[in-house]
Parts: C-alpha cells; sequence; structure tokens
C-alpha cells in the first residue's frame, strides 16, 4: 500500500524531528560527484547498495526509487544546484510504515587542502515516537550504507577517469 507523505521544504533539514548526518571523503573532485548523484540517477543501484532501482519521473523533477526489502519512494527533487554542489529530495509517496515525512539533502565541498571532496548526506525524518525510536537505532546502519556508497561510487569515478 502506498501512502502519501507530508510535503515539507528544504527548511525541513534544519527543523525535523529526527536528522541523522554523515560525512566521508571522496578523491574524485566535487563536481564529478554531483553529476553522478544528480544527473545520473539511473547509476545509483551501480554504486548504493541499498538501491535496486532509480529512474527519473516527471521530465527530471522527480525520481523513483527502490530499495532492497521491497521498499518503493516516489520522490520529488527539492534542490538541484551544481554551482552550491547541493542535491535534495523530498519523499511524496511510499510503501515504507511509520514515516509522515522524508528528506535528505547530499552537499558537496571541496576537501580543502587537497584534492577531493567532502560529503554530507542529512537524512531528515518524521514520524510517530517508536518510528524515530527505530530510526535512531538504525543510524549505524545508515552510517555503513553511506560509507559503502561513497567507496563504491568513488571506485567507480576514479576507474571511470582512468579509462576515459
Amino acid at each position: 500500500m502506498t501512502r502519501r507523505l507530508h510535503p515539507v521544504g528544504l527548511d525541513f533539514i534544519e527543523n525535523a524531528p529526527v536528522r541523522l548526518t554523515f560525512e566521508a571523503h571522496m578523491a574524485a573532485p566535487p563536481e564529478e560527484v554531483y553529476r553522478a548523484l544528480a544527473e545520473e540517477v539511473e547509476g545509483w543501484p551501480d554504486w548504493f547498495g541499498a538501491v535496486t532501482l532509480a529512474r527519473p519521473t516527471r521530465g527530471g523533477a522527480g525520481r523513483e526509487i527502490g530499495l532492497r526489502g521491497g521498499i518503493r519512494f516516489q520522490e520529488t527533487i527539492t534542490a538541484a544546484d551544481a554551482g552550491l554542489l547541493r542535491y535534495a529530495y523530498r519523499i511524496d509517496e511510499t510503501n515504507a510504515p511509520g514515516v509522515r515525512a522524508l528528506l535528505e539533502e547530499w552537499r558537496l565541498a571541496p576537501a580543502g587542502a587537497g584534492p577531493g571532496t567532502r560529503v554530507r548526506w542529512t537524512f531528515a525524518a518524521d514520524g510517530p515516537a517508536v518510528f524515530r525510536l527505530a530510526l535512531g537505532g538504525a543510524r549505524p546502519g545508515l552510517g555503513r550504507s553511506f560509507r559503502g556508497a561513497v567507496r563504491a561510487l568513488d571506485a567507480r569515478l576514479t576507474t571511470r577517469r582512468w579509462t576515459a
């Protein structure tokens, strides 16, 4: 059964009842990472292990995402700014239980002293108390999933640069 979630805006990243933020470093430059996130949507299952389906919808204004375990999302892209290196999307419909609102944001920045990219992923959500508690408990697993995805994407982009 698909349910509609609350249509939250970008400010939800700052004021959601549950905010999980993860950071990692990649060797790839920010522009390449942004392109893989925001422009090569169909490639997500190749590097993000939890994702089984990813395709743009509504002329690129949305995405359809499938996750391992049969979870499905219909999403709206809420920020796709190559200049600010920001990519965010709101989940509009899902078959996942409990969640009332969900927004994810990817922020990229040059790594600083050396080459590469600092990647920050924020998972902002709301739901009943039991959902919020469960999400807090899921933090270690979400962190592992994020770090694995970043490593796999970095390897993919490095291979692409060497074979181009």
